[in-house]
């Protein structure tokens, strides 16, 4: 099947999503970070194929069934990230749950400008404020069960990747703070090894984001271990997108993170 007919199945897909009922009470999930939690990767027809009970939130700010691409920071390049396949393993392990999808990474994002007023010229966006805000929308239609967090590509310098661990402890306060979400659970994912075999620092920061469940309460880390790139040495081909966004959603139900009251 050739993109064009794929994109015009999405539009007949989110024709007929705009005639639902949008559930009271989602399980929302915040997505953030850089190019790899937006996704990359090629859409196949099974990534556009709305899911029962998994929902996300548009760059208009409507709730629609969910598909991919799920993202809209670089619509000539986005693709398959791991959101999707997130939301179908968390909607398959909790059949009673309606599950809310916020998608706002945005590709090349620094973790500096992951903060309140801090513009970044390539997307012509404001990352953080823009998350506060879509969050906060999203928050009139559910309760926040968690936020994933992939990036740190962008921070793989000499000169920023030892700072990293301490501006990511900094972001996931503030985001708890902001969102009156004090124990949320934070999900952060390492870069892939692909990254890690030509750039030494890339090493670094996954050290950090390993360690972070052992220094910030109620987070933890997947590992991007095996996984493959699409050809870029950067970005994660489709099947290892969906594969990291299984493992995310490992996370919530191996601990059952949905049902503790602090979920």
């Amino acid at each position: 099947m050739t993109y064009k007919c794929l994109a015009l199945l999405a539009v007949l897909f989110l024709g007929t999503s705009l005639k639902q009922d949008v559930p009271t009470q989602l399980r929302l999930f915040l997505l953030i970070g850089q190019s790899n939690m937006a996704g990359r990767g090629a859409p196949e027809a099974q990534d556009q194929q709305p899911l029962d009970r998994v929902w996300m939130l548009t760059n208009e700010e409507t709730w629609v069934p969910a598909r991919e691409p799920m993202h809209f920071d670089k619509p000539a390049v986005v693709g398959v990230g791991p959101g999707f396949a997130f939301g179908k393993r968390i909607a398959e392990a909790f059949p009673d749950q309606n599950i809310g999808l916020i998608p706002c990474a945005v590709g090349g994002s620094g973790i500096d400008v992951w903060k309140p007023g801090a513009y970044y010229e390539p997307t012509k966006s404001y990352p953080y404020d823009d998350a506060l805000r879509r969050a906060r929308k999203a928050l009139g239609t559910g309760k926040l069960a968690g936020i994933l967090w992939h990036q740190g590509e962008s921070d793989a310098k000499p000169d920023k990747a030892p700072t990293y661990g301490a501006k990511l402890a900094e972001l996931i306060q503030r985001l708890r703070n902001d969102l009156n979400a004090p124990n949320v659970p934070v999900v952060v994912g390492t870069l892939g090894d692909f990254i890690v075999r030509r750039n030494p620092d890339a090493g670094v920061i996954n050290e950090t984001l390993q360690k972070l469940p052992g220094q910030v309460p109620n987070t933890y880390c997947v590992v991007a271990a095996g996984l493959i790139h699409k050809g870029d040495s950067t970005h994660f081909d489709t099947p290892s997108a969906r594969t990291l966004g299984g493992r995310y959603a490992d996370v919530f139900v191996q601990k059952n993170l949905l049902t503790r009251k602090d979920g």
